[in-house]
């Protein structure tokens, strides 16, 4: 299973065209969780973007509220596409597991990208949390909705997903100081079904 998990950077940079198009011509199912996540945020706030994708429509809409973002992707056709559309943002290629930037945001993200590591690096991302989050961050990602490894698909590949337990996420936030906010598990109302997680540091 794991195997498939390594597959993912590879996976992204070779369906890159593709799954920007098929992300912007979608409906857009959980704008309400990047809404109240930006409102949470104060005017002109930094924000990390961890698997920023394309930029659409995530990192746009933040732009268009005034927040400055540094977007990271593993995806070198992903981030050019996002230095096309978003130009005055900072866009970064780099494996989100191995960050350190020697600076703290304001806002934290890791929207359908931290759900395709395993479960020991889901784990170490919460360092990665940790020496990037200023000290009264918010923090948002999505997780599966109970602890385990599955195996979807997209264009044909097979595409890994992995998941810690609800009680697990809990103590690990705990432990770098963050605070749930809200946490929705298998949300089709706000999420498009995903299950999500905010949390507020301090």
């Amino acid at each position: 299973m794991h195997e498939l998990a390594s597959r993912i950077i590879d996976h992204y940079e070779r369906h890159a065209s593709a799954w920007d198009a098929d992300r912007r011509m979608a409906g857009w199912n959980d704008k309400p969780w990047h809404d109240r996540f930006i409102a949470a945020l104060p005017n002109g706030a930094s924000i990390l973007d961890l698997g920023c994708g394309s930029g659409s429509p995530v990192a746009r809409q933040m732009v268009s509220h005034g927040l400055r973002v540094t977007g990271i992707d593993s995806s070198p056709t992903l981030i050019s596409l996002c230095r096309q559309r978003l130009p005055d943002q900072e866009w970064l290629a780099e494996d989100m597991r191995k960050l350190r930037l020697a600076r703290r945001f304001d806002g934290v993200l890791a929207w359908d990208s931290f759900f395709h590591l395993t479960p020991d690096d889901q784990r170490r991302m919460f360092t990665v949390f940790d020496l990037h989050a200023g000290a009264s961050a918010m923090l948002m990602f999505n997780s599966g909705p109970a602890q385990g490894e599955a195996v979807g698909e997209y264009r044909g590949d097979p595409l890994y997903h992995a998941s810690l337990s609800a009680d697990e996420y809990r103590s690990l936030l705990h432990g770098i100081g963050f605070k749930v906010v809200a946490h929705v598990a298998n949300d089709w109302n706000t999420g498009g079904g995903r299950t999500v997680w905010l949390a507020k540091r301090g």
